[in-house]
């Protein structure tokens, strides 16, 4: 980690203020929406917008990247984040705030992509985990700070949505004066989705259903604790809990991973996942519970991305897990866009209540369908599967890009290029020691 920080330092300081801002602004979008008097459903569609944007920049921004390099894509798209941070108390209404979180989505995809391709063209092989693990874990701290810095303001002044504005501005300083060259681009290829559900009918559908959940948990996650009557500092403790629990339980889970099935893991932390919200609907009137409801949640749930990836790979040959990415990330982002509007329906209908148990019927769901997919195929399971390949692609939504997946995917390719290499040499070897002796 230390060569990582060392060489990347401009970098990964650049993304975590912009991940302190943008994690400001995702909570305070759901305070200040319900004091200007947006309903719930209302609010539900703006969090929603965010990733129709972030799908149309994922889809873009190496077009435009081929066409005038990363540098000014940079400034460019980290402009209008700027800008429209700042605008959203000076145009409170709903449709304007639809508009503005569609750049908004759009224009962080960009970033991401830009600023991931760079981070992986400044490592190499044995660095490019640890790069992206650290670059990861900087994000997550940046969410978690963000949730600190709203406890301390007022929700229906400027000051909240000044800072995270001044926060992204600064943090394009140390990229844009950083004297590393600008990587080349290599823009993803997309698997067909009919060819990819083909090989992992169960890796498509539980991304798209972990997209809703994704979505819910940073979406409508401070909406719920408004309604619930959440105090400003208990709000931004519970959302950070959710945070903080993906960082404590995503390496575990991993390391779990390459030990047993993983279609077994997968149902097993989905299921366990619905247990605990299940508990925040019965339980969350109770502040201490609701906290931990946030941590077990969160943990058990987010490392499932990565997992979903790892799974769907079992079934691809080396050369077709880099295209697979562009699907994969293509159908959660489907599902992020269904799941704040289901959520807000349900809440509107339901009361805040419906906020956990919508995301528990979303994890239920998703154990379901793997227990019914284990009747209807064996099971790619073997011991070789090194989960280095993919814990770093688990990205928190919204921040997931296809070059940070297809960065982890490179990895997976090199395993189990490894391992076929490993086997083909043993193969010889003892093709050789039979004949001379």
């Amino acid at each position: 980690m230390i060569h990582v920080l060392r060489s990347s330092w401009a970098l990964l300081l650049g993304m975590l203020l912009l991940q302190i801002g943008n994690g400001l602004q995702g909570s305070l979008m759901g305070v200040r929406g319900a004091i200007e008097g947006f309903t719930t459903f209302e609010i539900s569609i703006i969090a929603s917008c965010y990733f129709v944007g972030f799908l149309g920049g994922s889809r873009f921004a190496p077009v435009f990247i081929a066409k005038v390099g990363h540098v000014r894509v940079f400034a460019a798209l980290g402009s209008l984040v700027s800008a429209t941070l700042i605008s959203y108390p000076l145009l409170a209404d709903p449709y304007a705030w639809m508009v503005l979180r569609v750049i908004l989505g759009f224009s962080l995809s960009g970033i991401y992509v830009t600023a991931e391709s760079w981070l992986n063209d400044a490592s190499t092989n044995a660095t490019r985990g640890q790069a992206l693990s650290t670059y990861v874990l900087c994000q997550m701290l940046g969410l978690v700070a963000a949730q600190g810095i709203l406890a301390t303001g007022d929700p229906s002044g400027w000051l909240l949505f000044v800072i995270p504005s001044i926060l992204v501005s600064l943090s394009f300083a140390p990229i844009l004066l950083s004297v590393q060259p600008a990587p080349s681009f290599d823009q993803t290829r997309p698997l067909s989705l009919k060819a990819l559900y083909s090989a992992s009918p169960f890796g498509v559908v539980g991304m798209a259903l972990m997209g809703c959940v994704f979505a819910g948990q940073y979406g409508m996650a401070a909406v719920y604790a408004t309604e619930a009557g959440l105090s400003l500092g208990q709000l931004s403790a519970f959302v950070s809990t959710i945070f903080i629990g993906g960082i404590i339980l995503q390496y575990p889970i991993g390391w779990m991973s390459d030990r047993m099935d993983r279609r077994l893991l997968i149902i097993g932390c989905a299921a366990l996942a619905g247990v605990v919200s299940l508990a925040g609907f019965f339980f969350g009137d109770i502040y201490l519970v609701l906290l931990a409801v946030g941590v077990l949640s969160g943990g058990l749930s987010q490392p499932l991305y990565a997992l979903l990836i790892a799974y769907t790979n079992d079934y691809l040959s080396p050369q077709e897990m880099p295209a697979a990415s562009g699907g994969l990330l293509f159908v959660n982002g489907l599902g992020a866009v269904a799941g704040p509007p289901v959520i807000g329906l349900a809440m509107g209908r339901m009361g805040a209540g419906a906020f956990w148990l919508v995301i528990a019927a979303l994890l239920f769901i998703t154990a379901l369908y793997g227990i019914w997919r284990m009747t209807q195929r064996v099971s790619a399971y073997a011991e070789e599967g090194p989960y280095d390949a993919v814990p770093y692609a688990n990205l928190l939504p919204g921040t997931a890009s296809p070059v940070a997946v297809e960065a982890a995917q490179e990895l997976y390719v090199e395993a189990a290029e490894g391992i076929a290499e490993a086997a083909e040499a043993a193969e010889a070897d003892g093709a050789a020691t039979g004949t001379t002796g």
